[in-house]
């Protein structure tokens, strides 16, 4: 299926490594020309930019502020001469296994920076930018609406991320520009297995074995594994497609049945 992307401008956050990268590099392949955002540009997504005869262009910014957002939006302007796309995947998880009261209000702040905050500010920079046909699509998660104490400032924050995905499709939706919502379970990438990941922070919290935690993990899902990253990227690439031109303000799970509720 063509997807009619080729030539499309995007902006993708959080774009070294997992989903951003999966979804980055799906972008390129489909023949749309991508600024990819990031802390740290990783091998990985220095090869893709080397690989791309300049379709991709790689920054490396810390979207805690206004004027790195701005930057980044900046740099798709200048380089490819608008904004088509905004995939804000920028997120992050640290297990709080002390329980609420051991949260600091530095913790809850990072959570919520991270998970809701940084997207509002990517979304600033690039919404004067985006005319009819344009798209937003925000990568939340199932745990937006599964609550879990282990995790308190990462639901809240990606609670707060899926709703201001939804007020903002009902303002920008009647001048052509599209914001859906994308909502993984959990999902095959570093997040969960890296030194300070969810898995290694469970593990040595309660005393499991990490490849029986793991397991455990995907039993959860009916299908028995995590999602792909590259299987998220599918769903984003269609959403930000024409293919999917009257698909406004919704919310996609892709969670290999772990929701088990209608």
């Amino acid at each position: 299926m063509d997807l009619h992307l080729s030539g499309r401008v995007a902006v993708v956050t959080g774009a070294s490594r997992g989903i951003g990268l999966a979804v980055t590099r799906a972008l390129a392949e489909e023949g749309a020309r991508v600024v990819a955002g990031a802390r740290t540009l990783t091998p990985d997504l220095r090869a893709l930019v080397a690989a791309s005869g300049g379709a991709v262009r790689a920054l490396s910014v810390d979207l805690s502020t206004q004027e790195a957002a701005d930057r980044l939006v900046g740099e798709a302007v200048s380089a490819f001469g608008g904004v088509d796309v905004l995939v804000n995947n920028v997120g992050g998880v640290r297990p709080r296994m002390g329980g609420f009261l051991s949260i600091t209000d530095e913790q809850w702040t990072w959570g919520l920076d991270v998970n809701l905050l940084v997207a509002v500010r990517a979304t600033r920079a690039a919404l004067p930018h985006l005319k009819a046909g344009s798209n937003i699509v925000n990568v939340s998660t199932v745990m937006s609406f599964l609550a879990d104490p282990d995790v308190y400032d990462y639901t809240a924050g990606k609670a707060a991320l899926s709703n201001f995905s939804k007020a903002l499709s009902k303002e920008v939706g009647p001048k052509g520009v599209r914001v859906n919502t994308v909502s993984p379970g959990p999902v095959e990438t570093e997040l969960w297995t890296r030194e300070d990941g969810i898995a290694p922070t469970v593990v040595r919290a309660v005393g499991v074995d990490q490849e029986a935690f793991l397991k455990e993990m995907a039993s959860r899902m009916v299908t028995g594994r995590f999602t792909k990253a590259e299987e998220v990227a599918d769903v984003v690439l269609f959403l930000a497609s024409d293919r999917a031109a009257n698909v406004h303000g919704s919310d996609f799970s892709i969670d290999g049945g772990m929701i088990t509720t209608m």
